[in-house]
């Protein structure tokens, strides 16, 4: 039997009902993936079929309450095959700031007065608010690292440098949602590691382009969430099993205090971890491979080739237009092919709302990552950014450039 061939891009869009939407007559070409993409029927008919089929909470001897343990514990499965985890490493949540916050409050309960947390300047401000939040309860000093403004990247030696003998806890950024910056998360791992520092990652942004693997990253803590990779708004964490046992979470009683349940709080959204599911095994079936995993890793590098050309065109394009100023690393440095830019005199949120009369779905503002942009010298109008995903074509990245073109100076 012949190789499956990998997915082309139509093949792709016809699994997204979405993409038939139109506005003022113009197909919609949706660039706010960054902010969340749109979600193929496979997922959506996997959430339909839990809530008409087999709805109920969890741990009852009943057929729909034994259906949704086994919905979830598969859900679980397809999600440490996305991160290379166990599946008693994967816990759900509302979202990755709900769960960092939660993790935060446990995590620093055993430490002292006076610990540091090392934090960078680049990241979603759901990796920052949460670790101030629990400095301020425990009386923990934090430390922020700055990163280059003109070329939006962090000094991987200047956040280690940061490290000191009070140091608890690194929490940083694997990619920026703002600028599309790709960070070596993993030498600044390996140094936290070798000094017995904590270690959290964001990958929020990362994970809808670059596939994880935390046994080699060797992180303490990683958390995503679902609906940036074309799954329901759902938020994930993952935890090393000994650092999820060694977490003082608050809990109600007497719920389970076995991994990877005693990092969740109350009833699950069931429908959304069923849909999270659906969404990884949609990534799989992009390509082919002997399993789950590899299937996955093949689907990766395809992605990764398609939004590389993509994020080159849109780059190049948007950078010979007279007026718009560009901001992050240049197409060949490490990043995500997600593009942020200004057009001069023309604030973001209109610049937004014109490209939107033609059919063209960008988001604006500062994205959560309100130090980049304060850094960055812009107002509070902040930053157009421009992301592509895996349904986006070379068509749409050309009207893009079209329409930025088109805004009057």
């Amino acid at each position: 039997m012949a190789a499956k061939s990998p997915r082309s891009v139509d093949e792709i869009r016809a699994d997204f009902p979405a993409l038939r939407r139109c506005h003022r007559n113009q197909p919609v070409a949706f660039f706010d993936g960054p902010g969340g993409t749109q979600v193929p029927q496979q997922v959506i008919d996997a959430m339909s079929d839990y809530l008409a089929r087999h709805n109920a909470n969890t741990h009852w001897a009943y057929p729909t309450s034994q259906e949704t343990d086994r919905l979830i514990g598969e859900a679980r499965l397809a999600v440490a095959d996305l991160l290379g985890a166990g599946a008693d490493e994967v816990a759900f949540g509302l979202n990755m700031t709900s769960l960092t916050f939660h993790l935060a409050r446990g995590l620093v309960r055993g430490w002292d007065a006076g610990d540091e947390i090392v934090l960078t300047e680049l990241e979603h401000h759901g990796n920052i608010a949460p670790w101030e939040a629990a400095a301020a309860d425990r009386g923990l000093v934090v430390r922020r690292v700055p990163f280059r403004v003109d070329e939006g990247t962090l000094d991987v030696d200047q956040v280690i440098g940061a490290f000191g003998p009070r140091t608890r806890l690194v929490a940083i950024g694997w990619a920026s949602n703002a600028l599309g910056t790709v960070s070596d998360v993993g030498t600044v791992v390996a140094a936290a590691a070798g000094r017995g520092i904590t270690t959290f990652v964001d990958a929020v942004h990362a994970v809808p382009h670059v596939l994880p693997d935390v046994r080699r990253l060797g992180c303490d803590f990683l958390a995503c969430s679902a609906y940036k990779f074309y799954g329901p708004h759902l938020g994930i964490l993952y935890g090393r099993a000994a650092a999820l046992l060694a977490v003082e979470v608050p809990k109600v009683r007497p719920a389970p205090d076995t991994i990877p349940e005693r990092i969740e709080t109350g009833t699950q959204s069931h429908e959304a971890i069923v849909g999270c599911r659906a969404a990884i095994d949609f990534l799989a079936g992009l390509a082919q491979g002997a399993d789950r995993r590899t299937a996955l890793e093949a689907a990766y590098r395809i992605l990764h080739e398609r939004g590389t050309a993509l994020q080159e065109r849109l780059w190049r394009g948007l950078a010979a237009l007279p007026g718009v100023a560009l901001f992050g690393p240049p197409p060949a440095a490490p990043r995500t092919p997600t593009v942020a830019f200004v057009v001069k005199g023309i604030r973001s949120t209109d610049v937004a709302a014109r490209l939107a009369e033609k059919g063209l779905f960008l988001s604006h503002g500062d994205f959560y990552a309100k130090t980049v942009v304060e850094r960055l010298g812009l107002g509070p109008q902040g930053l157009v950014r421009a992301g592509c995903a895996c349904y986006t074509t070379a068509d749409e990245v050309d009207r893009l450039i079209a329409g930025v073109a088109s805004l009057p100076s």
